[in-house]
């Protein structure tokens, strides 16, 4: 990847307790502001939030549809989230994981444990039942990437699966702006998308096999922990929320009347339960 590419990965907001108090109004005094940065010759753009001495919440978030000529695996996108976060200074934080960003977050935990501060899991699985029924097809393209590849890609980047993405089996369905997923599509019908949301759902198979050491790790740490999920997910199983609280008995736990990305329609909600468990 050439060094005038930009890598969309993280966001990162920075958040005092006090302005989480503050709630809407904090927007005023801390704006949010979009930057980017230089790690390992790639432009790594972010958005920041907050005063520079608050507590850190780095959020990882999901699928991404932005960048190109890049080695798509999930260990790859730790390593520059991990070289991103050195960048910045940022050596204590909170990881707030949506979706890929599990994958990501856990393996920077296993590496750098001291950093993390608490973990914040919306929708993010780490256990094989997690991935529920609707994963065996997707399980068949782990096996055979050959004669498979073409199932799975129009499996995953369709309008009708995009769509459901966010909708899920909410009945609800006019809580949810169309340009959610109709913006997505678009991104993900782009020249190369097909070949790099490919790669990345193929390498999703070593965070299967990783999901023992991660399970391991927080029975074994025992971290601050908040589990957010949204009922109406069709991606993952309903149950995988309380096997995080069998792993951490102390889990924080909340089952929204949400879909898969449950910012979606339950945003304030979910400020409310971070602002919350950060005190």
């Amino acid at each position: 990847m050439d060094r005038h590419s930009t890598l969309q990965l993280v966001v990162v907001i920075v958040l005092s307790l006090q302005s989480l108090a503050q709630g809407k109004e904090a927007g005023v005094k801390y704006p949010t502001l979009y930057r980017t940065v230089q790690v390992d010759g790639l432009s790594i753009f972010y958005r920041e939030a907050g005063p520079k001495d608050a507590p850190v919440l780095l959020l990882l978030h999901g699928l991404p549809s932005s960048s190109r000529n890049f080695a798509y695996t999930f260990d790859h996108l730790a390593e520059i989230i991990t070289h991103f976060t050195e960048a910045l200074g940022l050596s204590r934080y909170t990881l707030y994981m949506q979706d890929y960003g599990g994958p990501v977050g856990f393996r920077m935990a296993l590496v750098h444990p001291e950093r993390v501060e608490a973990l914040i899991v919306q929708d993010a699985v780490a256990h094989n039942e997690g991935l529920g029924t609707n994963w065996n097809a997707r399980r068949e393209f782990w096996k055979d990437r050959a004669a498979n590849e073409s199932k799975l890609r129009t499996n995953l980047l369709s309008l009708a699966t995009t769509r459901t993405r966010h909708v899920g089996d909410d009945p609800n369905v006019e809580r949810y702006d169309p340009d959610l997923w109709t913006d997505e599509f678009a991104f993900l019908s782009k020249p190369g998308q097909a070949e790099i949301q490919s790669d990345l759902f193929y390498d999703y198979r070593t965070n299967v096999e990783a999901y023992p050491k991660w399970q391991a790790w927080v029975r074994e740490k025992q971290p601050r922990l908040l589990v957010i999920w949204g009922k109406h997910d069709l991606s993952f199983d309903l149950g995988e929320p309380e096997r995080y609280r069998k792993d951490v008995p102390k889990a924080e736990v909340h089952v929204l009347d949400a879909g898969h990305f449950a910012l979606d329609t339950a945003a304030d909600e979910i400020a409310q339960l971070v602002r919350d468990f950060m005190k």
